[in-house]
């Protein structure tokens, strides 16, 4: 719904029904100025040929030491959330960013199946709850990796809410709070948020975009009442999240549907740049309002993830299809926190080495 301001007075009705528009597209995101607001944006776009491609952003005050980490099948996991948590086998094999060697925050799965972690200031898990185990949020996208194929198979089981998820504090001392989108290479696409102690998923094809503030219904609301005015009119174009939404959301439909390939790729290259911040930016008040640190777009039809990160005049890929994802084999890492570079494929890169620990979480 709209939002009107009583404070715009029309006089004589004489207000151009466009300039109406944009007033209450302002007053709208004006009720936003005093949320917390953060970054990273993630936006997917299928292609004729069947090409499902996913970029996503991370925004953050500071470096947060990202990794690519490859875990293959068969490895024992469990929560991370006292002597309650919930324990698990890896059924895929996964390629993933780690945040601050602690958290799964993006990947993509042997199958194909992509998963982005990004803040949402408004989270709210709620408390245990008897007899369910729990699970720190570090551990969230990676379970969903480990253990689903599709957003089908992904949806029918966390609806069940098999786990409470508990949200430890940052090694930067900032709350670890954050909703999770999914996609696979069918087109399908899945959004998992708990606000106000409860899970709400949205799971359609139609929601290819996600930022962070607000929760995802009041972000289709603003951009539905955006889409009426027109990206070729006007967008908005801060680096705030419901201005992001926006834009990636016209852009990621205005790229021509049969690109295919490298073309394919760069264009959604070029829509999550856009929705990116300068390197340096900061926002005083809201540390999270901060520059782009790194971008990941993931080819889930060609299992290929490709890495930019905004300290490398270089974008470099893995190919998952050259990776050895058994069980039994090696863990491995890319090393990239001390400054390493690479450049095109880097699967011959990776380093055996032992896997991070998950940061631990107490339940409430």
């Amino acid at each position: 719904m709209p939002v009107h301001d009583p404070s715009v007075v029309d006089v004589g009705g004489a207000l151009d029904p466009l300039f109406r528009r944009i007033i209450g597209v302002a007053a709208a995101v004006g009720m936003l100025v005093g949320t917390p607001a953060t970054a990273c944006t993630r936006c997917m776009r299928t292609f004729a040929d069947g090409a499902v491609i996913v970029g996503r952003s991370m925004d953050w005050e500071e470096d947060p030491g990202s990794e690519i980490w490859l875990f293959p099948r068969g490895m024992q996991r469990q929560g991370h959330a006292g002597p309650a948590s919930i324990g698990w086998t890896s059924r895929f094999g996964s390629v993933v960013v780690s945040f601050y060697g602690v958290a799964t925050v993006d990947g993509m799965n042997e199958e194909g199946l992509v998963a982005n972690t990004l803040y949402l200031a408004e989270s709210d898990y709620g408390a245990s709850v008897a007899g369910r185990p729990n699970m720190s949020i570090a551990c969230w996208a990676q379970y969903v990796l480990d253990n689903f194929a599709t957003v089908t198979e992904a949806v029918a089981a966390l609806e069940k809410e098999p786990f409470t998820i508990v949200a430890p504090v940052l090694p930067n001392g900032r709350p670890g709070v954050g909703h999770l989108a999914i996609s696979d290479p069918s087109g399908d696409s899945a959004i998992f948020e708990y606000v106000g102690g409860r899970l709400k998923i949205h799971h359609s094809r139609r929601y290819t975009v996600m930022t962070n503030s607000p929760p995802f219904d009041e972000q289709l609301a603003l951009n539905a009442y955006w889409s009426e005015i027109g990206g070729d009119v006007m967008l908005p174009g801060t680096i705030r999240a419901s201005d992001r939404f926006v834009r990636a959301s016209f852009y990621i439909d205005a790229i021509p549907a049969n690109l295919t390939g490298n073309r394919a790729v760069a264009s959604v290259f070029s829509v999550i740049r856009n929705a990116s911040a300068p390197l340096g930016i900061t926002t005083p008040g809201q540390p999270n309002v901060a520059s782009t640190v790194w971008r990941t777009v993931h080819d889930q039809k060609s299992r290929i993830l490709y890495f930019d990160s905004a300290m490398s005049p270089t974008v470099f890929w893995i190919p998952l299809e050259e990776l050895d994802f058994a069980a039994g084999a090696a863990v491995k890492r890319l090393p990239l926190k001390a400054g390493e570079t690479y450049s095109g494929d880097a699967s011959g890169s990776l380093q055996a080495a032992q896997p991070f620990a998950f940061l631990q979480a107490t339940p409430k």
